[in-house]
Parts: C-alpha cells; structure tokens; sequence
C-alpha cells in the first residue's frame, strides 16, 4: 500500500506488508558502478515544494569517477492507499538521489541526500530542506551526525556546516577555517574533546574542539605523518575504547595512538584474496578505467592485472564495536574484522549479502549492521541475517542507516529510505 504525506511535494512513504513488498520490489536495483563517490548533483528537487530551481553545488573533483545510478522504484509503488499502522516497513521517496547519511535525533530524523539535507519531525509529520538556497554551501551531502548538542554535516565541496537549531542558521568551516578540503566525509568528537574531521585530503585535528581557534587546528596528511596515514583520502573515522582514533582511508585502515601512527593494509590481512570473491563479483566495470585517481590507487597496491571494482585496501566503512573490535567494510573485499592483532574476513561464502560494504552501524544493543551493494545484514555470530527488497528494503544497496529510540530502523539508499520495524 502507498500514501502520499500530507503537505509534502517531494518526500512521500509507502506502507505495506511484506508480500506487498515482494510483489511491488521488481527487479534489484543495481549499485553504483564505481565507488560511492559524489554523485551528479541534479538540477532540481523534481516536485520539492519550491517555486525557483535547486543551485548546483559544488562538483566533485576531477578525479572522480561518474557514478552509474540505480534505476528508480518501480512505478508500482506509485499511487494511493490508506495507511496501515501495523505495517512492517515505510518507504520515503526522495527522488532521483542518494541518502549517503541519516541521523536519528530523538523523534527528528536528519536525511542527508545528494540535494539537501532534509530535517523530518516524525511526530508531526512536517519536514524542511535545507541546501544551497538556505545556508548549505552544497547540496551534496555525505554525513550527519551531531557536535556538541547540533547537527553537523559534511559536504561534497561545501566544507562542513553546523546548524543552530534556535537561530535556524547554517555555520560552515572550510579551508579558510583549517579544513584540509572542501569534501568532508565524517566528523568525530573524541572523549579527550578534540574534533577529528575526515576530507579528501587528509584529517583534521581540532584539539579540544575549539573550531574557532584556527592554532588548535591541525593537518594530517601522508606527506605530514611519514606514511603513518596511508593515503588522503579518509573515508571515516572511530573511536577505539581506550581512546585511540582508527581511520578508514583508501589504502588502508590507519590508528592513531599516543601521538604515533600505524597503518595496515590487504598485504598484512586487510579485506578478502581476489580468488575468494572473483566468482562472486557484481561490478564487472573497473573504476579505475574512467579515473586516474583510481588507476594510480590500483597501481599502488598492486592491483594492475584485476580489471573489476575490487580494491581491499580501499576502507569504505568503518566501526568499532564495545569490545573494541575494529570492522572495516572494503571495496569488493567484504567485511574485516580486527582485534588488534589477527584479521578474519567475512565475504558472501560466509553468507554476506554483498562485498562491496557501503555502510558499518553498531545499534543500542550492541548488534552490527552491514550495509552492502546487495542487502543488509545484521551480524550473529559468525552468521549473518539478510534483509532485501522483499523484506521492505527501498533498495538492495544500503548507504546509510540508523536506529531511532524504539528501535526501529532507518535504511537509506539511493531514490528512498526504509524505516524497518521489529527488526
């Protein structure tokens, strides 16, 4: 069943049950073709309600490879119906975009998507889009979490913004500011209080999260640490239990620890053999074909002679659990998970969905959540639950993903998000 939000242009949900959902799903819609890197972003919201056209943000840098977008929903999923509060998922449409970040603040979720980021009060069913017309300086966005009692995102090209809640006003700091580069992909506030930013070239450090005090601001990059940080490109970050900062970069998983650096990569137990995960390949088309980023990448690691989109140095995710286990979700090369000393990696022979894992999320109970280019999974054991579009996912390629008070779950992919109930 499907129902259009009341007052709602551009954002509606579909309820339904779970055979609903099978016999509305269609066919998978495919992933991108080369790395969740940033999307074209598109000239309009396409029914936002919005009398001028959406500005263009910033484009990517030229190195970025284009991404090839998944098709849209099936237009069964169009039309009317009435609600039903018993259902077991709910769809949100956000058009033609990726929904790369979510973050579940109370009974307000935070969509951060490849036009906007949209801030929607579940209790009251009202939304608002926030992009470049009101205070972003990009309207792709990559992440969303919260810095000292307010939401903080990061941008493809637009540094990254805080929003004062009571002054409904956007800050943003960029290089001006200290930031290493304009494209932010995660921000982190340690226990000890500094703020680690993590850009396309390099993190950043702001010792005791003074952000507007440009000498605590710091730069670590590969040329600056002496290869400790394996490569620029620093995808994501967390906190280990006793304090130590893991980064997920392009070359590898790196940790920060007493003011020293430690790096690892495929050649010393990072992400799945190409002989255990070829047979099992989705992308046949090699990023590093239509990027010279990419192919220098490949040529790095040694990866000359593999021409899919398999690179498991290439951190995409990362997570660290209450027993400070590190899991480090790979480009084509599974799950990882490190205890410090030995790797284990987990590929779809050990029953993961996918092997491309986009997205890495622990819940309150602990439970992780493995978001791949072919389903999510949720860890038990040594085992893995699958949920797919039959099971009321929007899409099979899971970007994003949080859990809001009750538990539910909120999935985001490219066109939609899922929230799942009773999982």
């Amino acid at each position: 069943m499907v129902i259009a939000l009341a007052g709602i242009a551009g954002i509606a949900y579909t309820l339904g049950q779970k055979q609903a959902a099978r016999d509305a799903s269609g066919s998978s819609a495919a992933p991108p073709a080369a790395r969740p890197s940033p999307p074209a972003i598109p000239a309009d919201l396409r029914g936002l309600a919005s009398a001028s056209p959406l500005k263009t943000g910033a484009t990517a840098p030229p190195n970025h490879p284009p991404v090839a977008q998944p098709a849209p929903p099936p237009a069964e999923r169009e039309g009317t119906a009435s609600a039903d509060p018993n259902a077991k998922f709910v769809h949100f449409r956000v058009g033609n975009r990726n929904v790369k970040g979510i973050y579940s603040d109370g009974k307000v979720m935070w969509v951060g998507t490849s036009g906007g980021v949209i801030r929607y009060d579940t209790a009251s069913d009202q939304y608002k889009l926030f992009d470049s017309r009101n205070g972003l300086l990009s309207n792709g966005i990559f992440h969303v979490s919260k810095l000292d009692g307010r939401i903080v995102v990061g941008t493809y090209g637009g540094g990254m913004s805080i929003y004062d809640d009571r002054a409904d006003k956007w800050e943003t700091f960029n290089v001006p500011e200290g930031l290493g580069d304009a494209f932010v992909y995660g921000v982190l506030k340690a226990r000890n209080g500094d703020v680690w930013i993590a850009t396309w070239s390099g993190v950043n450090r702001v010792r005791s999260g003074a952000l507007k005090d440009r000498a605590k601001w710091e730069l670590h990059t590969v040329d600056s640490t002496k290869n400790g940080l394996p490569n620029d490109w620093v995808y994501g970050l967390a906190e280990g239990r006793n304090g130590d900062i893991w980064l997920a970069t392009e070359g590898g998983l790196a940790r920060f620890r007493g003011g020293k650096w430690e790096n690892w990569n495929h050649a010393k137990g990072l992400g799945a053999a190409y002989e255990l995960v070829k047979d099992d390949s989705t992308f046949k088309n090699d990023p590093a074909k239509v990027s010279s980023h990419h192919a220098k990448q490949k040529q790095e690691m040694g990866l000359e002679g593999i021409d899919t989109a398999y690179n498991p140095n290439y951190i995409v995710s990362l997570a660290v659990d209450k027993e400070g286990i590190v899991w480090a979700g790979t480009w084509g090369g599974g799950l990882a998970r490190f205890d410090g000393a030995k790797w284990r990696n987990y590929t779809m022979k050990d029953g993961l969905p996918g092997n491309h894992v986009f997205m890495l999320h622990i819940d309150a109970k602990g439970a992780l959540w493995i978001g791949t280019n072919n389903g999510l999974a949720r860890r038990d054991g040594d085992k893995f639950r699958v949920i797919t579009t039959a099971d009321g996912l929007y899409s099979n390629a899971v970007f994003s993903l949080a859990t809001d008070a009750n538990g539910d779950l909120w999935v985001g992919s490219f066109g939609g998000v899922a929230r799942l109930k009773g999982f």
